[in-house]
């Protein structure tokens, strides 16, 4: 199989059209009201990394559907939202996403540089993953 434009082409062209935050810049933005942060990484990776605190988790297989009012997934958490910040690992799903979502016609949509990566190289807090509970077994 041949492809004619790879994933790091698709992202730099997304990052050229959207708005991309520092980790500061992003929890600056998020005190702020009406400010939605979604967490578009998969629910293996939440789980295992934890996320960014007060953030929606939505797999990235289902944004456009729950910030659609006219779809079936659609979710009330939208209802009261004026602008939301992406993020993923690395960027890279938050940046096309965000350019998804401005295609849908959305103003106020940019993502995290970098990432959940980022945000904890630059020693910002999160929600830790939960505990996993040790299950002994007796023999």
């Amino acid at each position: 199989m041949e492809i004619s434009k790879g994933f790091r082409s698709l992202v730099a062209e997304a990052e050229e059209q959207i708005q991309s935050l520092s980790t500061q810049e992003a929890s600056d933005k998020c005190e702020q009201e009406g400010v939605l942060l979604i967490d578009l990484r998969d629910i293996r990776e939440v789980k295992r990394e934890g996320k960014i605190c007060d953030s929606l988790h939505i797999p990235r297989g289902m944004l456009e559907f729950w910030v659609d009012p006219d779809s079936p997934y659609y979710r009330k958490e939208f209802d009261s939202v004026d602008e939301v910040v992406l993020y993923c690992n690395k960027g890279w799903r938050s940046a096309l996403a965000a350019q998804s979502l401005m295609s849908m016609g959305l103003e106020k949509v940019s993502h995290i540089s970098g990432g959940m990566e980022q945000w904890l190289a630059d020693g910002r807090e999160i929600d830790a993953p939960p505990e996993k509970s040790i299950v002994s077994i007796n023999t």
